[in-house]
């Protein structure tokens, strides 16, 4: 699999899996109401922001993630991402080769740690994989994620060094 950055023709191959997710509502807190082109913005950040695509060797798109100063300022030198796999592809191997990709990025771009601010505490393969990335959990917001089938669960705060 290659991993390089994404272009905006990579949207539309994009954006069937990434919308999958978010109108499931299980593991994105983004507006499941949000329009195609409000994603599209949030997904391709503005520079210092970068977009990734995990790609087979026949062209096909597997997943992708983002990078992005997790705030402004005194702050930016901690970043943030954001990740999707194909659910038709997951179990092989692609959110891990985008994990490490990111970290390597966020490390070679400057960056001095890495946090996530929402990661769902019932999204059990993320937290697991986040975790052998060397993540730790700082802290769980109790109840700050309305999920359409447990109800009310925590969003973990999880952060790394680089």
């Amino acid at each position: 699999m290659l991993i390089r950055d994404a272009t905006l023709e990579d949207w539309p191959a994009i954006w069937p899996f990434l919308r999958r997710y978010i109108a499931d509502g299980e593991t994105f807190p983004w507006d499941r109401e949000a329009s195609e082109e409000q994603i599209r913005v949030t997904w391709f950040p503005a520079p210092p922001g970068r977009t990734v695509v995990a790609v087979d060797p026949d062209g096909t798109i597997l997943g992708s993630a983002n990078i992005t100063p997790n705030h402004g300022g005194a702050a930016a030198h901690v970043a943030n991402a954001s990740f999707v796999v194909d659910a038709g592809r997951a179990g092989r191997g692609v959110g891990r080769a985008l994990g490490e990709h990111i970290l390597d990025r966020a490390r070679a771009d400057g960056y001095h740690a890495m946090q996530f601010n929402s990661v769902v505490e019932t999204n059990t393969r993320a937290v697991a994989l986040w975790r052998s990335l060397g993540f730790d959990i700082l802290a769980t917001v109790p109840d700050a994620f309305r999920h359409p089938i447990d109800g009310y669960v925590g969003l973990h705060i999880m952060y790394r060094r680089l």
